[in-house]
């Protein structure tokens, strides 16, 4: 983050020097006088202190959980979760602890994470270490049942929640932005995103497209970094022809060298060439552009103009928009490295551009939309941000949470979650690329099984997706960092796999032990009235009463760590989110912490969106209570006539 306007952000000499205090407190006086300059520089560099100088001079990659010094196993798993986010292969910027996202970090400066592996390092299952942003607070006495790990990240008083005060408040050095899995200590790489995006874009071919097959069918998006650059794999795993544009040659040529990308070309001519032959040809393709997006998009309107032909059917964003007016969002109208260098001379001017320069992403989608493509908001705040940047895409007579074009909860995945169905994945901790295969196996027989006991039609599709995904990714290594798997599953499927797994690692077929965890963009974890609730249409898409439920739930039902966080994909202020972290040992009390958590961190979304009026968590919940009659869930009844209402605001 290169921040020039610093005086700006931080004002007075007085908050320059408290933010080198708050930085030099971790340090004996000895050595303040040397830190002192080193620091202060890096704020005036890069508006903030990251301690360049602790950097870890070794390998940052997640290895076998039994190579940790650690008391207990839980804190063993906890240290390689965290290593995993800053492997160079996995992490965005990792020398600025920033996992994915732009700006979404691990830690806030290097201290904290040598003080953190130290804490972990002599942990008892009768501590609990408690982080405040970043910063570990300490070992505190608490109990074998408890979580051993307590996370919260950018908890702001409301009124005071805003990008500007998070800037001044970050270069302080007092609050840090976690995303969502950054900061809890549980991203697994693109490969979450992959699949994410494989399902959305499977959903959206069914819904737009009305077809199961999308060979031929052309995705156009942008972004190839930390999230994003799962984009390209996903296309080719759903069948489609993908094209993605990127400003940063780096992030392209990673992917590229990773194989999530087929081909790349800095040429427009030839990519609309290539789309062509593909589209013809029915090949799956992931094409990355070195350039712009709005390009990209004014030259298929270019194309539809000059030929009558629509080249795109389906359309889409995942550019860092929660964070672009630095450097999450680059302006068409300067390279990439023209960009940088604005940014850090004049922001104003930076922010200027960029906002152009959605009005003109904006007109060329439009455009196209009203020929026929259909473009979805990816949760990413692109909309928002447009909208603020005075763009066309309101939606006349809606509410506030809807735009011209849905997000993607709205019209593809919120029904998914109201059936339950979220971003569940695991990590085999032994490092042993055999003991994901064993637990690949697991999963897919566990949904098998459920499939052939019975299930409704919408949820026996989704287990069909899931199984088919999980012999996808198999053949293309979406591996990158921990030994890891991910997929989308309802309350039964979660826990009867961990069950399994568990089972499987009491028996030996599994070598070590596994942690249970998920995306906190899932059913119940996330209150985002722009992404996870922008599908809840009874006035309370703007309360967190949920994730906040969801986040104390986990913690007394048996989750290892927990986390809560202000901001995550679509920005600082706008989402309340939580997360959690589970070990699976072996062990019957093991079995027991995941039936009991699972269940609650499904049931809690599921019962809330039933109440909203949604009639998939209405059928889901109903079928949870008749298998647990431990459950009472509150029913909502429907207005039977709506001519009442009329007649009661007349009196």
């Amino acid at each position: 983050m290169h921040l020039a306007d610093l005086r700006g952000r931080l004002g007075t000499k007085y908050l320059h020097c408290l933010a080198l205090r708050n930085a030099l407190r971790y340090f004996p006086p000895e050595i303040q006088r040397i830190l002192a300059a080193e620091f202060a520089e890096e704020l005036r560099l890069y508006g903030h202190i990251y301690m360049y100088r602790f950097y870890p001079d070794i390998e940052m990659r997640a290895y076998p959980i039994e190579e940790y010094p650690c008391k207990t196993k839980s804190a063993a798993a906890i240290m390689l979760m965290i290593m995993n986010n800053l492997d160079p292969s996995v992490a965005q910027f990792p020398q600025e602890l920033v996992t994915y996202g732009g700006n979404g970090q691990v830690f806030s400066n290097w201290a904290q994470f040598w003080l953190v592996m130290h804490y972990l390092s002599e942990m008892t299952e009768e501590q609990t270490l408690v982080m405040y942003s970043g910063h570990p607070l300490g070992l505190f006495p608490s109990h074998q049942s408890a979580p051993r790990l307590i996370i919260t990240n950018g908890m702001v008083i409301p009124n005071y929640s805003t990008r500007d005060e998070y800037e001044k408040m970050f270069a302080l050095g007092v609050t840090m932005y976690g995303q969502m899995t950054a900061g809890s200590y549980c991203y697994i790489g693109p490969q979450g995103i992959v699949h994410g995006t494989v399902l959305t874009v499977l959903n959206a071919g069914r819904r737009y497209l009305k077809v199961e097959d999308l060979s031929g069918k052309v995705f156009v998006t942008s972004g190839l970094g930390g999230m994003s650059g799962a984009q390209a794999k996903a296309a080719v795993i759903a069948g489609c022809v993908g094209i993605i544009a990127e400003v940063d040659e780096a992030a392209l040529l990673k992917r590229y060298k990773q194989g999530w990308l087929m081909e790349i070309s800095n040429n427009l001519d030839h990519c609309i060439a290539r789309l062509r032959d593909a589209r013809k040809n029915k090949i799956a393709l992931s094409l990355g552009y070195h350039g712009n997006v709005v390009d990209l998009w004014e030259r298929l309107v270019y194309e539809l103009d000059t030929t009558g032909e629509l080249l795109v059917d389906l359309g889409s964003d995942q550019t860092s928009c929660h964070n672009p007016f630095s450097g999450g969002y680059y302006p068409v109208q300067l390279s990439f490295e023209e960009a940088k260098q604005l940014l850090s001379t004049s922001p104003g001017k930076f922010r200027t551009l960029v906002q152009e320069s959605l009005r003109r992403q904006v007109a060329a989608i439009n455009r196209l939309a009203d020929k026929g493509m259909f473009f979805w908001d990816y949760g990413n705040a692109f909309l928002l941000e447009a909208q603020r940047a005075g763009a066309d895409v309101e939606k006349r007579g809606a509410n506030k949470t809807e735009f011209r074009y849905p997000s993607y909860v709205q019209h593809i995945m919120g029904d998914i979650f109201s059936l339950g169905f979220g971003p569940f994945r695991w990590v085999c901790t032994s490092g042993d690329p055999q003991d994901l295969a064993t637990t690949d196996s697991i999963a897919m027989s566990v949904l098998e099984d459920s499939i052939r006991r019975g299930v409704s039609a919408s949820v026996r599709q989704q287990y069909h997706d899931n199984i088919r995904w999980i012999r996808e990714a198999g053949r293309h290594s979406l591996v990158v960092g921990s030994q890891a798997r991910i997929l989308y599953s309802d309350q039964r499927g979660r826990v009867s796999i961990a069950v399994a797994i568990n089972r499987a690692i009491s028996e030996g077929k599994i070598k070590g032990p596994v942690v249970l965890s998920r995306d906190h963009h899932d059913v119940s974890g996330t209150d985002s009235p722009y992404r996870e609730t922008s599908n809840v249409y009874d006035g309370s898409a703007f309360c967190a009463d949920m994730a906040v439920q969801n986040f104390v739930g986990d913690a007394f039902r048996g989750a290892t760590w927990v986390a809560l966080h202000n901001g995550g994909g679509v920005g600082w202020g706008e989402v309340i989110n939580g997360g959690f972290g589970l070990v699976l040992d072996g062990s019957a009390k093991a079995e027991e912490r995941a039936k009991m958590m699972l269940s609650w961190d499904v049931s809690n979304g599921v019962a809330r969106r039933c109440w909203s009026g949604n009639d998939y968590a209405y059928e889901t919940i109903c079928q949870a209570m008749k298998e647990n009659v431990t459950l009472k869930v509150t029913l909502p009844h429907k207005v039977a006539d709506e001519s009442i209402l009329e007649q009661a605001l007349q009196h």
